[in-house]
């Protein structure tokens, strides 16, 4: 059996494994269950796997850092585990987009109390396990074709997009490509140039080549400039066209559904990593905090080089949602140090019970209560 440059003892092939057993049967050091060859076979196959991936993730990324940045991630919906599952993937900052919450909401009070929560205590509680938090601000399509209520939102809008931590404004787009949608949109663009920030798009589930056309067109119609604008939810079917007319062209990964981190590594292998950009989307539904984290490891043993990956998962979305300046390396690379016995502002916390995450001092055995 070879010895490995590392001084391991490299696991035994297939070959090796039949000249050692035949067809002769084991019992298992474990359980004292009965191994067959074809089971020790599948079980060196599964630990040949995991070293691939282990090598894979070890030759990420880019620039030495190893740090992921998820552009869109829906993090009000999820739990304070997937915060730190994060953090320890290597995510340092994720971009929050006002979105609907699986409810349509019916009052204006509604999104004030919502937008004020994603820019203030989801930035607290982010912060609370070593990770910025970033917002995009915005009226979403589906919520659009509620006019009298839209109105009322479109009014409050500005006194959240000036925000500390606000990078864009988003998600906006189309839903069902109705008029009421279409003159939300209109009148978001205008704001978006009031205030100087880049805008992040929703493209629609059903019609996406055709929603996401109509979309760069009205964007073009407003005088928006492409490089200041994120198309979301791409496709094998937009791709093309949206890198072509200038755009920032974002992928967001579903476990099931939409676009996958396989799919995700043929278009970056195929189309290379110029404004291509990679996002989780995590919400209320069925999805995976880690998908940024996945596919960085996927393109790694698809082997691609270290300085795409770099560049589709982190130094993409920093340029543009970096642009109006409320966005900067320098605040993981110079981080604040993790205090848990820090409240909020109305005294609240992030603990139950939990000895506090204090860096810089030894942590305490967490105390149940």
């Amino acid at each position: 059996m070879p010895i490995p440059s590392n001084g391991g003892v490299a696991a035994p092939d297939a070959a090796t494994i039949e000249e050692m057993f035949s067809e002769r049967s084991v019992a298992c050091p474990c359980c004292g269950g009965t191994l067959t060859p074809s089971m020790l076979a599948q079980l060196v196959a599964d630990a040949g796997r995991m070293e691939q991936a282990r090598h894979a993730a070890a030759r990420l990324p880019a620039g030495g850092s190893g740090m992921l940045i998820d552009p869109h991630a829906h993090m009000i919906a999820r739990t304070t585990d997937d915060y730190e599952a994060m953090a320890r993937a290597g995510i340092v900052a994720v971009i929050e987009p006002a979105f609907w919450l699986g409810q349509l909401r019916t009052s204006v009070g509604s999104f004030i109390d919502y937008f004020s929560t994603i820019t203030g205590f989801e930035r607290y509680r982010a912060g609370q396990f070593g990770i910025r938090h970033y917002c995009a601000i915005g009226l979403n399509p589906k919520e659009a074709n509620n006019a009298a209520l839209a109105d009322a939102v479109l009014d409050v809008l500005p006194r959240y997009l000036g925000k500390e931590g606000v990078v864009a404004l988003g998600e906006i787009g189309y839903d069902e490509q109705t008029p009421a949608e279409d003159r939300a949109l209109r009148a978001q663009i205008e704001l978006a140039k009031e205030f100087d920030l880049p805008i992040m798009i929703h493209t629609p589930h059903r019609d996406k080549k055709q929603g996401t056309t109509r979309t760069m067109n009205v964007l073009e119609e407003c005088g928006f400039d492409p490089a200041r604008c994120v198309i979301d939810h791409n496709n094998e079917e937009t791709v093309e066209e949206v890198l072509a007319r200038g755009y920032w062209c974002a992928f967001t990964i579903y476990p099931s559904t939409k676009m996958g981190n396989e799919r995700l590594s043929e278009i970056v292998a195929r189309h290379g990593p110029e404004r291509i950009i990679v996002d989780s989307a995590c919400d209320w539904g069925v999805s995976d905090p880690l998908a940024v984290a996945k596919s960085a490891r996927l393109m790694a043993r698809r082997g691609l080089p270290a300085d795409v990956i770099h560049q589709v998962v982190y130094a993409n979305a920093l340029a543009v949602y970096g642009l109006n300046g409320e966005m900067s390396a320098a605040h993981w690379q110079e981080p604040v140090p993790v205090d848990q016995r820090v409240l909020y502002n109305n005294g609240n916390s992030v603990l139950r019970g939990q000895a506090p995450r204090v860096d810089g001092q030894a942590a305490d055995d967490d105390v149940i209560v």
